[in-house]
């Protein structure tokens, strides 16, 4: 069957799927549910107004990358269409459907790498884009997501001779920032995730305190020195920098290495005392927020880098602590969510070039998230048991609330609605809710292995990641600059260079010996003087020569006083003037500080009053917190106590039913039973009126024959007859009625 004959029975796109159940949804009054459900509402992320300049979105960045066929001649069921969209066509096992057809499905993405691409295409297409951003003060994100064995690990590591996302991320940055890098130390961390910057002096007694009381954790650049098994990820020689690198700041980086496991957080970076004896089992980190509502994992370590290698070698010595396990799909299985961060804290330097401003709210401080995400699989494939069912239990759990937060996002962008995102029900979510929430740039890049077995689990994960692609995230705000020179560094040089070299031009630096040789030019421009000895008593010639020398040479060094006098006078005018337009400066710029110190104290004042109305904000929302909590309770119990007579009513009425239909079967039985006694007292009645008749008939012949009977006969005696009748009447009579029966 060709592509143009079975171009009528494709699916259609998910996003009209979408749509058309959508609007069924609104049909059944699907809509007035989620009404409903918008009345609770997420709560707002302080600092942010209604009408903000910065209303800008970008889609979260989908990339699809397909593996290649282990085996040559293996079905495949995952076809490159374009270089944005795949389709998906069942194995010939699944091909007969309900209604009989067969059904191709396509999606699209921002890109498609197929199965030649190389590490160094993705690199470009998606990761550059944030490693430049995150050396110019943005934070970013990226995870790999797919099904266990589709290829994320290797996406983001790579191989040996052909090295991942992470190196490359990791070349790009210290290509960049090479010999712009600070000091060791010099950037602090705190408990707090916040950074902070040190003087000269303390840095430096912070690195002979670790050379000294501290064996040096940190690998050395070397790369002699290198692990041979990570030599050669690391030799990705891509020799890319990053576009308008400020060169007037410094910086510096920090990585650290975590991972989340059966939804417990773990620093895998962490080399705490090792007992041989009693070995103590990892200690699980805790979520914190920071003064800027950012999430951070509190207690982890952090490592300051200054080379790709010593960062990768850090990254290494992490990645053989991260739990893996031997499956029937991976032999390498990854059973945890591994999230490896990249932190660039860069301060700018003084006006003149040398030291870094102190300043923190100067200070800019990016991260980058990598994030390998564990596969999705079903049980019943990897056959798994114990803990390894556990794992996989959590890990598809924690991808259901990524699902989960994605369709809520959607939904509330799609519809207006304010739906609560359940990012705290997973400590993968919770970890970057504040990605989502607009403080950087999100990327996923979904690796599909395209053999015929995955087909189930590629259908589920290639229509989660099209339909990620329809939720914006807000573009994170552009920070001020500090209102400095640029060029302030090479400015600096510039001029020590020009000096030097004006000096050496001059002679170089005045010194006892250059004094002397200014000496003997200025003599040189006095005449020489003749010769002093007087051999003759009427030589009259020498002392006039030396009159005349000597008074030109007086008259010269009386010129040359003059001029002196008169530099060291215009010198004098030259320093007055700059002490007066130093002094004007110094008036000016106490003005100005004055002014600044207002400034300042106006903006402390107002800080106040805004923190005393924020604590009494807080503090009333606390109030309402607990009003709303106890109306809450008292709700509950209202709706218990509600249930509980409805029940009762439920159950009277029940017996109330069950009475009546008692009470209408006994009247029904008694009913029927009287109707019996009637005809029975009838049917007697009738009996005793027959046999009345039958007594008067028989009284009335006997009567006829006593009239018709001769006269010489005699009558029978009627006593007898009487006595016959008493016995019939008793036998005829009903029987007494009983007076309960009445």
């Amino acid at each position: 069957m060709d592509a143009g004959k079975r171009e009528g029975t494709f699916k259609p796109n998910l996003r009209q799927e979408g749509c058309e159940r959508e609007k069924k949804k609104d049909e059944r009054g699907g809509l007035g549910e989620m009404k409903a459900a918008a009345k609770t509402k997420t709560p707002r992320k302080p600092g942010q107004k209604n009408g903000s300049s910065n209303n800008l979105k970008d889609p979260v960045g989908v990339y699809c990358r397909l593996r290649p066929l282990s085996v040559p001649d293996q079905e495949c069921c995952v076809k490159v269409i374009n270089t944005t969209t795949v389709q998906v066509h069942p194995p010939d096992g699944y091909r007969i459907f309900r209604n009989g057809e067969y059904k191709e499905v396509q999606y699209s993405f921002k890109e498609v790498f197929n199965v030649g691409g190389t590490q160094k295409h993705v690199f470009d297409v998606v990761a550059k884009p944030l490693v430049d951003d995150l050396i110019h003060g943005k934070n970013g994100l990226l995870f790999t997501y797919g099904v266990t064995g589709s290829g994320k690990t290797y996406t983001m590591t790579g191989s040996p001779g052909d090295g991942g996302l992470l190196p490359r991320c990791l070349d790009m940055i210290f290509n960049s920032i090479g010999s712009l890098q600070a000091k060791r130390y010099v950037f602090k961390l705190d408990d707090k995730n916040g950074v902070e910057v040190q003087c000269d002096v303390d840095a430096l007694l912070e690195r002979q305190k670790r050379e000294v009381f501290q064996t040096p954790k940190t690998p050395s650049s070397n790369r002699r020195q290198i692990d041979p098994e990570i030599a050669d990820m690391i030799n990705v020689q891509n020799n890319c920098k990053a576009e308008e690198v400020d060169e007037d700041n410094v910086y510096s980086v920090f990585v650290s290495y975590i991972e989340i496991y059966n939804n417990y957080i773990y620093d895998l970076l962490d080399e705490g005392p090792f007992d041989a004896i009693k070995p103590k089992l990892p200690q699980s980190k805790i979520l914190r927020e920071d003064q800027n509502h950012n999430m951070y994992v509190a207690g982890c370590t952090e490592v300051e880098v200054k080379s790709t290698e010593e960062a990768f070698e850090v990254f290494w010595r992490g990645q053989k602590k991260r739990r893996i396990a031997n499956t029937q799909l991976n032999r390498e299985s990854s059973r945890s969510h591994s999230v490896f961060l990249i932190k660039l804290a860069q301060a700018p330097l003084d006006a003149s070039g040398d030291n870094v401003l102190q300043d923190r709210e100067l200070i800019t401080f990016s991260q980058l998230s990598l994030v390998d995400l564990a596969g999705s699989e079903r049980t019943n494939r990897t056959k798994a048991e114990g803990n390894r069912l556990r794992e996989a239990g959590n890990i598809n759990q924690s991808l259901m609330t990524l699902r989960t937060c994605i369709e809520a996002l959607r939904e509330n962008q799609t519809y207006g609605t304010n739906k609560m995102v359940p990012y705290r029900d997973s400590k993968l979510t919770h970890l970057f809710k504040n990605y989502f929430d607009g403080e950087g740039k999100v990327r996923m890049i979904v690796c599909v292995n395209p053999k015929a077995e995955d087909y189930d689990e590629s259908l589920q994960v290639l229509r989660f990641a099209e339909l990620t692609q329809e939720v914006e995230v807000a573009r994170p705000a552009e920070k001020p600059v500090c209102g400095l020179i640029p060029g302030r560094r090479f400015k600096n040089q510039a001029f020590r260079e020009e000096l030097s070299r004006q000096l050496e031009i001059r002679g170089g630096p005045i010194d006892g010996d250059r004094e002397r040789s200014i000496t003997e030019v200025l003599l040189q421009n006095f005449p020489p003087m003749s010769s002093c000895e007087l051999l003759d008593i009427h030589d009259d010639q020498t002392l006039p020569r030396l009159i005349e020398v000597l008074e030109k040479r007086h008259r010269i060094r009386q010129m040359l006083l003059e001029e002196f006098t008169k530099n060291v006078h215009s010198v004098k005018g030259m320093l007055q003037e700059l002490d007066s337009s130093i002094v004007s400066k110094e008036n000016y710029a106490q003005v100005k500080m004055a002014e600044r110190d207002k400034f300042i104290a106006a903006q402390k004042t107002e800080i106040e009053r805004l923190e005393k109305k924020a604590k009494t904000l807080e503090y009333k929302i606390e109030i309402l917190e607990k009003t709303t909590t106890i109306y809450e309770e008292e709700k509950r119990n209202l709706q218990q106590e509600l249930e509980s007579k409805s029940q009762k009513l439920q159950r009277q009425v029940s017996d109330k039913r069950r009475l009546e239909a008692r009470l209408q079967g006994m009247v029904t039985e008694t009913t029927m039973k009287w109707e019996k006694e009637c005809e029975r007292r009838v049917a007697a009645k009738q009996l005793e009126m027959q046999n009345k008749l039958w007594v008067k008939d028989e009284k009335l012949k006997q009567l006829k024959a006593i009239v018709t009977e001769p006269k010489g006969s005699k009558p029978e005696r009627p006593s007898r007859e009487k006595d016959r009748e008493k016995p019939l009447q008793r036998s005829l009579s009903p029987p007494p009625v009983p007076v309960g029966c009445l």
